[in-house]
């Protein structure tokens, strides 16, 4: 994206991003993305548009621009959060217009549930995302069409359960409380599944699909909030505005975790960096000596990768290390398991409880996993990938990490000079 004069390098005029329909980041998405988000938008249209036989009234109208107002507030407020927080999340981000899409979902009709959502997504594309190239308009459409498709199926919960809005559901109880969260939690699922054929690259694990624990816990929260702003608008409108203080609050706190995460994350892969591993390995360490319990410690180095590198180039080599990265996690035990990067083409992984049976198994999943690799890069797909790999078991390839690194470390180079892409246990050579 150029700048015009006059504007700071990098950051594009909000008149640069007005683009020429045939010049739209969108076509440069692939077939599959550009049919599901055209067909995603069509459908969000079409169901914004379908009468609905409620008349709207002042009040309805007045709720609708109490949470337009409040939901670009709220925006204005944390727009330097927002966008730290985009720019350092490593998986899918997760924003907190729920607090004022679901509050609208329990009290607006559907066809001002739609100019809720397309006025606080135009807000958030003009004023927050805008400057962040790799967020394109048609990002923020597709992003919009989906919100605003979760909302009408949680509407459509709501209905068969035979509640127009949050003000019926107060007259019949714990049956009205059950349809309030059982919209919710639709809005969540068809949310989280929606989103995914919208993305270029699907991860392989559930973290790469749908998020932490804690992007999911987020997501829970602001639909908490949001129905509790439903329950104050239909009640006592001016409580409405209390959401704001903690919403801002929860806002920073969640970008200081992300900002610890990413500190001890590898940049190009996601994984653990070194130091972040170092941490843990410790803490597995010393967990181990108190319990009498093993650990294993696998390392990893890919072969010829440098022929990667000068064949294809190095954006192609991070496509590589991305794919294996992902390779080593579908391929290891589970949430327990911890993957790092120690840098260059080099792995380690720590396999806390694992016996010395069982750490080869694991092993050798890792090596079949990346041989059967098939990476694209452009008009081209690589394959033909190895690893080399060496293995180490605590106690008895050494009672520090230092001397489990080492011994690891001898293994995975004796299986380099004794043919490449196998695996070989430190006690084994003994």
């Amino acid at each position: 994206m150029q700048t015009g004069a006059g504007a700071p390098r990098g950051v594009p005029r909000f008149r640069d991003v007005l683009v020429a329909p045939r010049n739209w980041a969108l076509w440069r998405q692939g077939p599959r993305v550009v049919v599901y988000c055209l067909l995603s938008e069509a459908a969000a249209v079409v169901l914004a548009l379908r009468p609905f036989p409620v008349a709207v009234d002042r009040r309805t109208l007045l709720i609708l621009a109490v949470l337009l107002v409040l939901g670009v507030v709220q925006s204005e407020t944390g727009r330097r959060v927002e966008r730290i927080r985009r720019r350092v999340s490593g998986t899918p981000h997760i924003n907190m217009t729920s607090v004022w899409t679901f509050a609208g979902v329990l009290l607006l009709p559907p066809s001002l549930l739609a100019v809720l959502v397309c006025g606080l997504y135009a807000h958030l594309a003009v004023r927050s995302w805008y400057r962040l190239q790799r967020v394109p308009v048609s990002r923020t459409v597709s992003n919009a069409a989906i919100i605003l498709l979760s909302c009408y199926a949680a509407q459509a919960v709501m209905r068969l359960s035979g509640f127009a809005d949050v003000r019926s559901a107060f007259t019949r109880g714990w049956a009205g409380t059950f349809a309030i969260a059982a919209a919710g939690a639709t809005f969540f699922v068809v949310n989280a599944l929606l989103v995914l054929p919208a993305r270029r690259e699907i991860g392989r694990t559930p973290e790469a699909l749908f998020g932490t624990w804690s992007d999911n816990g987020l997501e829970v929260a602001t639909l908490c909030l949001g129905a509790l702003n439903a329950v104050a608008l239909a009640m006592l409108p001016g409580l409405v505005v209390l959401a704001l203080p903690p919403l801002l609050l929860l806002h920073r706190t969640v970008l200081v975790r992300q900002l610890e995460v990413a500190a001890h994350r590898d940049e190009k892969t996601g994984l653990y960096n070194s130091s972040g591993w170092h941490s843990l390995a410790e803490r597995t360490l010393a967990a181990a000596a108190r319990q009498n319990t093993t650990f294993g410690l696998l390392m990893l180095d890919l072969d010829h990768f440098k022929q990667v590198n000068d064949t294809y180039g190095h954006l192609a080599g991070d496509a590589v290390l991305r794919a294996v990265a992902e390779a080593i996690i579908s391929a290891v035990r589970g949430r327990g398991d911890a993957v790092g990067r120690f840098g260059g083409e080099e792995f380690v992984v720590l396999l806390p409880g694992i016996a010395h049976p069982d750490i080869g198994a694991v092993a050798e999943r890792i090596r079949r996993a990346i041989t059967t690799l098939k990476v694209p890069v452009g008009q081209l797909t690589i394959t033909g990938l190895s690893t080399s790999i060496g293995m180490a078991v605590y106690p008895e390839a050494g009672t520090s990490l230092q001397r489990l690194l080492d011994a690891a470390d001898t293994a995975l180079y004796h299986a380099k000079a004794t043919g490449r892409n196998k695996v070989v246990h430190v006690a084994d050579l003994a």
